[in-house]
């Protein structure tokens, strides 16, 4: 038995850095499964699979505004050095792909469309595949407490912030669905910790006892903010037809 990073190391011909780097970013498989520790130990026999991260692409620009394609697996924080003179106005996890809006600093538009984020009147849409039958359109109403360190947690408890989620069941296939996801608030991981509320992790979501994936399958779809909409396609792999 090898730690995971070392074998990935010998048989990939990277170094030890970059083999750790593309296993805490969530790229690598061993024998089909998606690895979350570096230090795993496994057979020397291991097969691994690594994942190459989707190009980075604009949906729309213009000088105060850049609306990102984010693929999985990048941080919104690596995405926003990219882009000088430009700042996150939201932001979505790591493994979250879609919507992502940049503002050009000191533009005058820029505090309007914080505002509307901080009043909610932001509309976000999104995408979620989980393992289950939903078969109601459900509002969940759950506050969530966030215990941040080196890596945030977040769950349902009676001392956390005010969330609401609200999902629609899309389609059905076997013993999958697809959620349309709408949040009214913003907290740290909502949609993962809400869904895993009431038995119905996402896909690829380990941190909150989802079934293993090749990412997370959870897609911002659209955004809608002041007169502005932008959309980011469904991802193939979230298409259950």
């Amino acid at each position: 038995m090898e730690k995971a990073y070392k074998l990935l190391s010998q048989k990939h011909y990277i170094s030890h850095n970059k083999a750790k780097a593309l296993i805490d970013r969530g790229l690598v498989s061993a024998n089909g499964k998606r690895l979350t520790l570096a230090r795993t130990l496994l057979s020397e026999n291991t097969h691994f699979v690594v994942q190459e991260i989707a190009p980075l692409q604009i949906l729309h620009q213009e000088e105060a505004l850049i609306a990102l394609d984010k693929p999985t697996f990048l941080e919104s924080y690596e995405i926003e050095k990219r882009f000088a003179g430009y700042q996150l106005l939201h932001r979505l996890d790591k493994e979250t792909s879609g919507v992502l809006l940049l503002g050009r600093r000191e533009n005058p538009l820029i505090p309007k469309v914080k505002e509307a984020f901080k009043q909610r009147k932001a509309q976000k849409l999104y995408y979620a595949l989980v393992n289950g039958i939903v078969a109601d359109e459900i509002c969940i109403d759950a506050p969530i407490l966030t215990k941040k360190g080196a890596s945030a947690k977040s769950k349902v408890h009676k001392n956390g912030l005010s969330a609401i989620t609200h999902i629609k069941p899309e389609s059905i296939r076997g013993k999958q669905t697809l959620l349309e996801v709408r949040i009214e608030s913003g907290r740290t991981h909502q949609i993962r910790v809400h869904l895993a509320h009431i038995g119905y992790p996402i896909l690829g979501d380990t941190l909150y006892g989802g079934a293993s994936a090749k990412r997370l399958m959870l897609h911002a779809h659209k955004l809608k903010v002041l007169d502005y909409v932008f959309c980011s396609k469904l991802p193939q792999e979230f298409c259950l037809n």
